[in-house]
């Protein structure tokens, strides 16, 4: 068996998940389709599928050179990159053969022969339960728009993959990739008002019409997600494993809203749906990629698998009309980008990686930090001495004459800032951690969301 083969255990475990999800789709025909249970299915298909071509693409994207070196490793082996666009790409074409099975029950009903003495005589029997599997073929257009844009994050992730784009080029990507889904918004929806608190209902009215300015908002988030994901990297597993943190949290979102909605005719039972048929088939594919992405990484997933986890989000949020709940669950990526900022904007030198460093000694990581080539200002003194008291950041300073001259600080991301709260951690621990810390604050962030907000809002609109 070769590195680019599956084994006996693996190959036949695939086959069974493979079979029996295959089986469960083709079942649901014998209904409406059921999209609820094929999505689910659809999940063991992508999960089957990307696991088995990552094994089989290896030596191929080897040899095309596709590899980067693991450098928190004592041996720093060349592994294939870019895996994340393998996994993008499955998920893509499994929503595209998923489309027959969302609209086959309005597509049946449309095309049913149907005897009209049968309707005048009331013998056709109207099911008048509460009946999920049923999706509108209204809603083809809206699915589209969600499959184009991305599509397109996708062939512009590839790009930076490829060619490296730098860093104020790369972060409008997603923002280029958003539009067909913006402007489909626009002519099927065109909802721009917000509900305004109750505190302030006296003075602004129930809702608030933003206007174009509700579209700026939208815009940000597809930039966000998919950046946000991106520049909380740097050790194997965390760039998928959050995904499917964040993945996890805004299906119980989902859950819990229908869970509380009374019947089908609810406006918000189709936008959660919408929500799930996406995030099943992607969670099943970001398992099988973390499955290889997990420390000792065997492969890495690139800033496509980045570019296209954040727009799966942005997309659920924007077309669920819940992006305020999504902004809930990305509490550690704000907090990332926050932190991030004054390298961001070159307030502070920015290396063009900030992983933490790996001590070979120890074999444990430890804050990476980044050199000044000349002494910063005295402004940019001041803030950093205000941050290393907290302590945010750790300090290397040459004492000269009687001033104190900074030659580093630590990289301002969030992973460095755990190994400076809690200490040198060794890689996969240091994953594990940050990834709990992800779904604690999600949990508290679905707490806030459908609890705590009854405080500033007359309603949660699951009721």
């Amino acid at each position: 068996m070769t590195d680019s083969a599956l084994s006996n255990q693996e190959t036949w475990s695939l086959l069974v998940l493979f079979a029996a999800s295959v089986a469960v789709i083709a079942n649901t025909f014998q209904g409406d389709g059921e999209p609820l249970v094929s999505s689910l299915a659809f999940g063991g298909v992508a999960f089957s599928i990307t696991y088995s071509l990552i094994v089989w693409l290896k030596g191929t994207f080897m040899k095309a050179n596709l590899k980067g070196r693991d450098m928190s490793k004592v041996k720093k082996v060349e592994i294939p990159e870019t895996m994340g666009g393998v996994c993008a790409a499955v998920y893509l074409l499994l929503m595209v053969l998923f489309m027959p099975i969302l609209f086959y029950s309005d597509i049946k009903s449309a095309t049913a022969d149907l005897d009209p003495l049968d309707l005048e005589n009331g013998h056709i029997q109207i099911d008048t339960g509460r009946v999920l599997h049923r999706f509108p073929l209204g809603k083809l257009a809206t699915y589209l728009s969600a499959m184009l844009s991305l599509a397109l994050v996708v062939i512009l992730g590839n790009y930076d993959d490829f060619f490296d784009i730098r860093w104020r080029h790369k972060v409008l990507i997603p923002g280029v990739a958003s539009m067909p889904m913006l402007a489909v918004y626009f002519l099927t929806y065109g909802i721009t008002h917000v509900v305004v608190p109750v505190q302030l209902v006296p003075y602004l009215g129930e809702m608030v019409d933003l206007g174009s300015l509700y579209y700026v908002y939208m815009a940000a988030i597809a930039i966000f997600c998919p950046n946000s994901i991106n520049i909380l990297a740097g050790i194997n597993g965390i760039e998928v494993s959050q995904s499917i943190i964040i993945a996890v949290l805004l299906l119980i979102n989902d859950m819990v809203s229908l869970s509380k909605i009374p019947g089908t005719a609810h406006p918000a039972t189709d936008l959660h749906l919408f929500s799930i048929y996406l995030l099943l088939p992607f969670i099943g594919a970001s398992l099988a990629l973390l499955r290889h992405n997990w420390y000792p990484a065997k492969v890495f997933v690139g800033d496509t698998y980045c570019y296209f986890a954040g727009m799966v989000f942005a997309i659920v949020g924007i077309l669920g009309h819940f992006s305020k709940t999504l902004l809930l669950l990305l509490i550690p990526q704000i907090i990332n980008f926050i932190y991030s900022t004054p390298q961001l904007f070159r307030l502070i030198p920015c290396p063009r990686h900030r992983l933490p460093h790996f001590n070979a000694r120890s074999g444990l990581l430890e804050p990476s930090m980044t050199e000044w080539q000349q002494p910063p200002s005295i402004g940019t003194t001041w803030f950093l001495n205000i941050l290393a008291r907290f302590p945010l950041l750790p300090l290397i300073k040459l004492v000269k004459d009687s001033e104190g001259h900074i030659l580093k600080s630590s990289n301002l991301t969030i992973l460095n800032l755990w190994l400076v709260w809690f200490g040198p951690r060794r890689e996969d621990k240091l994953a594990i951690e940050v990834t709990a810390f992800q779904l604690a604050l999600g949990l508290m962030g679905l707490f806030i969301r459908h609890e705590l907000a009854l405080l500033v809002f007359s309603q949660d609109n699951r009721a």
